[in-house]
């Protein structure tokens, strides 16, 4: 069953890792979705504000991305552009070490997991790697992250993401937005 159109806003709370919120605002125009967001957080003895602005295509792939970052230690923003086939730009150089990933992924955001589950469109009992282009939160550094996502039931997934160790179950609404993402964030709005 595909998912509905997403919603004009929703919020999470940051549960475990870290303590903090994000709110995301979606609006959809000529075929591509635009999400503008801020999350906040503290986590251990950092505090970071990154704000967001990514556009992805009716297919769902990552197309652009304005993000700033700010932490005590800094304050930067990029500009990330990709062009569907795996081809990735950050402030205007090419980023061939991301060469492949189709999804752009906020290690601050639990929005940015809604993209490759919308693109994948898996079935029940299916499962499809989705590297992504990986942005720190704090510095704001990309690199590559290989995960995969494995459709358990209409609502669910299991996500892995070895390079952290990490793998849990990811639980969605009819949106396709994360409701629940064991130790990062819960859904609030």
């Amino acid at each position: 069953m595909p998912f509905l159109d997403l919603p004009n806003v929703a919020s999470w709370q940051h549960v475990g890792a870290r303590t903090g919120f994000e709110v995301a605002y979606f609006t959809a125009d000529h075929g591509r979705q635009r999400v503008e967001g801020v999350t906040t957080a503290t986590e251990g003895s950092r505090s970071w504000i990154v704000d967001y602005v990514i556009e992805v295509d009716r297919s769902w792939l990552a197309r652009s991305a304005r993000i700033t970052g700010r932490s005590a230690d800094v304050t930067r923003t990029i500009v990330i552009e990709a062009d569907g086939m795996g081809h990735w730009q950050i402030d205007g150089v090419p980023a061939p070490h991301l060469r492949g990933c189709l999804d752009l992924d906020l290690e601050a955001s639990a929005v940015t997991n809604t993209f490759p589950v919308h693109r994948l469109n898996l079935p029940i009992g299916h499962a499809a790697a989705a590297p992504a282009a990986y942005v720190r939160a704090v510095g704001l550094a990309v690199d590559r992250l290989e995960q995969t996502y494995s459709r358990t039931s209409e609502q669910a997934y299991d996500y892995a993401a070895p390079a952290f160790d990490f793998a849990c179950e990811l639980t969605y609404d009819r949106h396709g937005l994360i409701l629940d993402y064991p130790g990062i964030a819960t859904r609030v709005h």
